[in-house]
């Protein structure tokens, strides 16, 4: 896992800082689940957060993750799909917000949908976030 990390730091053209392959093979781990920074900096040994809120606006810059927006108030970050990068985001999929134990997920698939914009409008980024009881709360 620690070569897929490099790997993907490189191909970025970042510097293979100890909290950027940190916070990479978190994201790698829990690859499709939504983290929140208070959830990566928990799992961290104490973390600077300024560094840490870097670490993660650089990713989000660079097309390695993308914000999974849900009605929590809290921003979280998920494993952008291959095929982003610094100059645009592919990751055009709902996210599942369980009310239960907020547990964040994206959804498998693309969404794509007619809007009829006002004229002059133009989107930029969108976010659609589904909720309810995921499995395990379910049981």
């Amino acid at each position: 896992m620690e070569n897929q990390v490099i790997t993907l730091l490189e191909k970025m053209e970042l510097r293979k800082t100890n909290i950027r392959k940190e916070v990479l093979q978190m994201f790698l781990n829990h690859k499709g689940k939504a983290l929140s920074s208070k959830e990566i900096e928990d799992a961290l040994h104490q973390p600077d957060r300024i560094t840490l809120y870097r670490t993660l606006k650089t990713f989000e810059q660079n097309g390695l993750v993308h914000q999974a927006v849900d009605s929590s108030g809290t921003t979280k970050y998920a494993l952008c799909s291959e095929d982003c990068s610094t100059h645009e985001h592919h990751d055009e999929h709902a996210h599942f917000h369980c009310l239960i134990c907020g547990k964040t997920v994206c959804l498998p698939g693309h969404l794509h949908s007619q809007v009829n914009l006002p004229e002059g409008y133009k989107i930029t980024t969108f976010h659609i976030a589904l909720e309810g009881e995921c499995k395990e709360c379910r049981r």
